[in-house]
């Protein structure tokens, strides 16, 4: 079958010490130290059989991520520029991924043949300690589809059947079967969102005034989910004009050119300040990874019992002035996954009521014998969310 892999040279830093973890099982912690040379290219690989608590799934959709931006981007020394868990040495990626289960292992019996899902990607092990205290995405023995074994760009992929999720709910919102698998596909990156919103971050309260850095898929989910939460004013600070509107279309109040306000002599939080009378933000949701940029704006407008919630990942260390922080009581809160909580059924539940509409942003899509090409368009960061359909 056909499939778009990832293919790097493992290549340990001087400076970066492999725990015995690492050494062991060739997951790197921190990836952007390790997996040198990322090179993507199209081949023919066997098709996948399920184990017997697995299913096999016959792709119908799987957007680009733009962690898989950062698995084959690199710096100037070649080390791809993605900071977290993976095992790239040669795997197939994506990880938003919807389709019909085509065959299913002896010992599941949850699904069957026919039936319409989409899956997590973190596969947590379910017996660390971790797991067992409800932390699945902090798993001792993390897994994750399209990271650390082949994912879903791809023609069939085989998945762990606890990990599936029914697809039924949006089959009254979208009687078109692209268009449902096309959003079954977007419930990894809304759950993301949904899981450092709520899980992580606590939640909002309604009225609160809310402001998100950055539009990428997980922003742009998050604005849908923060409107529907109840936010009075929710602001959004993004340098790309389309993603802009698109904000305005997923449910933001204000939206604002952070690199227009800077250029013309006035300061980002300024203007947070301005538009909560002076009393700063109550919530803020950092989806751009630009967090040395936006770490400042965010402390200089904060409001008393603010939470700053980071989802992105910053690509290198960022410093913080806490003593911005002890007057205002605020919190930081770092959130890594979708697992647990609820998290994929309340999403799919948003969609079906029409409360998120991922359709809005689905911007491209291309067959997967395309797949380099959608990823140069991904490159150019103009798109919203671009789907690759076998």
């Amino acid at each position: 079958m056909k499939a778009l892999r990832l293919d790097c040279k493992y290549d340990p830093k001087p400076d970066y010490r492999l725990t015995d973890y690492e050494l062991n099982t060739k997951k790197i912690w921190d990836s952007s130290s390790v997996w040198r040379y990322p090179e993507l290219s199209m081949v023919d690989i066997k098709k996948p059989e399920p184990g017997p608590r697995d299913v096999l799934i016959k792709v119908k959709a799987c957007g680009i991520c733009g962690s898989d931006l950062h698995f084959w981007e690199s710096d100037e020394d070649g080390y791809m520029l993605y900071p977290g868990h993976g095992r790239f040495e040669s795997i197939v990626l994506g990880h938003e991924v919807s389709g019909i289960i085509e065959e299913i292992g002896n010992g599941v019996v949850d699904f069957k043949p026919g039936d319409y899902v989409t899956v997590e990607e973190m596969t947590w092990c379910g017996e660390c300690i971790p797991c067992k205290n409800g932390f699945p995405n902090q798993c001792e023995r993390l897994e994750e589809i399209g990271v650390t074994y082949n994912g879903g760009f791809s023609e069939y992929l085989t998945a762990p059947a606890r990990l599936c999720w029914s697809l039924e709910g949006l089959k009254q919102r979208y009687s078109d079967e692209e268009q449902l698998f096309e959003v079954g596909a977007t419930v990894e990156p809304n759950s993301v969102a949904y899981n450092a919103i709520f899980t992580r971050g606590g939640g909002i309260k309604p009225g609160h005034r809310v402001v998100v850095f950055g539009c990428g898929p997980i922003g742009l989910f998050g604005i849908s989910q923060l409107k529907s939460a109840g936010a009075s004013k929710l602001m959004v600070f993004e340098p790309g004009e389309g993603r802009r509107k698109l904000a305005l279309e997923m449910g933001a109040d204000k939206v604002f050119d952070p690199i227009a306000i800077e250029k013309d002599g006035g300061r980002v939080a300024d203007v947070i300040l301005e538009e909560t009378s002076g009393q700063g933000a109550d919530f803020f949701l950092e989806s751009s990874g630009a967090t040395k940029t936006t770490m400042p704006y965010m402390l200089d407008s904060l409001n008393v019992n603010a939470n700053i919630i980071l989802v992105a990942w910053p690509p290198k260390p960022v410093s913080t002035d806490f003593k911005k922080m002890f007057p205002r009581a605020s919190q930081i809160f770092c959130s890594m996954g979708h697992s647990g909580n609820g998290t994929f059924e309340n999403v799919i539940r948003l969609i079906s009521a029409g409360m998120v509409r991922p359709e809005k942003i689905i911007t491209s899509r291309f067959p997967l014998s395309e797949g380099l090409e959608a990823f140069d368009v991904a490159k150019q960061r103009k798109a919203a969310k671009i789907m690759i359909k076998p």
